[in-house]
């Protein structure tokens, strides 16, 4: 289990991150989101002992965390960090070794992730001579080549097309599943749904939300709607507790501000005709972004 108790960090006046108290389950993959300057980067740079910080501990495994465990970690970083003039093989081979790997078990391992991604090809082309995304799997194999038992990730998928996305999650997934404790930082919230059963949305250094991501969706009063009908919806936009309203092929999507506000819908909309479908779901974890840190990545 990763551990952050009170950590703060200040740059002179400015608080980048501030009283932040976190527990990370072990072998667990933690959505860590936040929009841009809320103090996500800041965090990860104080885990990998990059920045000091201000006040508060960290702890990895009941002990506290310190430069001697980096070879415990991999950090993909939202900025690319690769030497362009490097091959491919000279380069993770070389950052393995800083790890603490040999170079025949960095070798095997090089190959059996590139061969996995379907890019054997690129052993010994130089970075600057791969496209965008076969650079970000390059990327990710340098954070797991030496097997890291915490892994952080911050937007993994960027540069990817679905099919590679698709590639990489899995991945992922199978990391998790062979014991890897994972912090994951995206952008696109269905991504981490997808992923994340625990997370934490930070703000101006923060959480504003922390914790099982079904029992977040439960609590958040507000909830959407899906309808169709072969009649004009828009009168609905002035309807009691409607607090935001969607047009779509079918009908309309409405988010509603709670869960009793969905029959004051349906009694309107039966007076007005024959409805195909009306089906109240759970707030996606955008909405909830959108409510609690105020900004959209839709």
């Amino acid at each position: 289990m990763l551990e952050l108790k009170d950590v703060t960090k200040r740059f002179g006046s400015h608080t980048a991150v501030d009283q932040l108290t976190l527990s990370i389950p072990e072998g667990e993959i933690f959505g860590f989101l936040g929009a841009n300057g809320a103090g996500k980067t800041t965090t990860f740079r104080m885990i990998l002992n990059l920045l000091e910080n201000t006040e508060g501990e960290i702890f990895w495994q009941g002990k506290k965390i310190t430069y001697d465990q980096s070879n415990e970690i991999g950090y993909l970083p939202e900025e690319r960090g690769l030497y362009p003039k490097l091959t491919v093989k000279d380069q993770l081979v070389y950052l393995a070794k800083l790890r603490g790997m040999a170079k025949a078990d960095s070798v095997k391992a090089l190959k059996r992730w590139l061969e996995r991604f379907n890019i054997t090809e690129y052993e010994n082309k130089k970075v600057e001579e791969l496209s965008k995304g076969n650079q970000q799997k390059i990327q990710f194999i340098s954070a797991v080549l030496h097997n890291p038992r915490l892994l952080i990730l911050d937007e993994p998928f960027s540069g990817l097309d679905p099919v590679n996305v698709e590639m990489l999650k899995q991945a992922v997934i199978e990391l998790k599943q062979a014991g890897t404790s994972i912090i994951f930082s995206s952008h696109r919230m269905e991504h981490v749904e997808e992923l994340c059963r625990f997370l934490c949305i930070m703000k101006h250094g923060s959480p504003v939300v922390e914790g099982d991501l079904v029992e977040i969706k439960r609590s958040f009063r507000k909830k959407n709607i899906i309808i169709a009908a072969d009649y004009d919806l828009t009168f609905l936009k002035e309807t009691a507790g409607v607090v935001k309203y969607q047009e779509t092929q079918q009908g309309c999507k409405l988010q509603i501000a709670s869960s009793e506000d969905a029959e004051t819908v349906w009694r309107q909309l039966t007076e007005k005709g024959f409805v195909r479908k009306f089906e109240v779901e759970e707030p996606t974890l955008n909405d909830i972004f959108i409510e609690k840190a105020g900004e959209s990545y839709a």
